[in-house]
């Protein structure tokens, strides 16, 4: 990952990724989850304090020690037990059909190979399993003028921000993977500059 992708990148998320703003979004996507969860892309654990008393065990999958540690203070205050159980979205080292119920926050748009990465998610859910998605990407085909900013900006994007890409439709890559999105709210953050994306909140799941 680099020094940069370790140790300064994980701090900018830890501030960027925890406004008060974005809670009541972290609510709505951790709503509904239920037993045994995988979650992609866990960073500083800011979905932690929204997991339900329902969910029994989070297995986290996370690449940054550092993001790990960052989230020290709130895994102490979760009644729920979270384990980091892996560092790629790519290869989940877990057996298959292991999971309940999955959960992606802000994480589709960075993950390398991200079809792969649906893939392993896929493998590793019940069947009927669901993956509770909140992601920002492709503006609508509508806002064309928006999206032509954001492919301007994606190259920057993904040196500034680990990856990050802008330019992703969400939606069309979860029912590529064989996905049926069942919910889906697709909407710009407010404040938010739109080139930033259209957040797609919802729930997919694995037949």
């Amino acid at each position: 990952m680099g020094i940069y992708g370790e140790r300064v990148l994980p701090r900018l998320l830890n501030v960027a990724c925890g406004g008060k703003e974005l809670q009541a979004l972290r609510r709505r996507v951790c709503g509904g989850l239920v037993g045994e969860v995988v979650e992609v892309g866990f960073g500083t654990g800011h979905n932690v304090p929204f997991y339900p008393p329902s969910v029994t065990r989070v297995a986290a999958v996370e690449p940054a020690d550092l993001g790990w540690r960052l989230a020290e203070k709130r895994l102490a205050a979760s009644s729920v037990l979270v384990e980091r159980s892996g560092l790629d979205g790519q290869a989940l080292p877990f057996e298959d059909n292991s999971f309940d119920m999955a959960v992606s926050t802000w994480t589709l748009c960075t993950i390398a190979d991200v079809g792969t990465a649906l893939g392993e998610l896929r493998r590793v859910l019940r069947p009927g399993g669901s993956l509770h998605f909140l992601e920002h990407g492709l503006a609508p085909a509508e806002d064309e003028k928006v999206r032509r900013w954001q492919r301007r900006l994606d190259p920057w994007q993904q040196r500034l921000v680990g990856g990050c890409h802008l330019t992703r439709p969400i939606v069309e890559l979860l029912t590529g993977a064989g996905f049926r999105v069942e919910a889906v709210d697709v909407f710009y953050e407010q404040g938010a500059p739109k080139f930033g994306g259209a957040t797609s909140l919802g729930v997919a799941v694995s037949p």
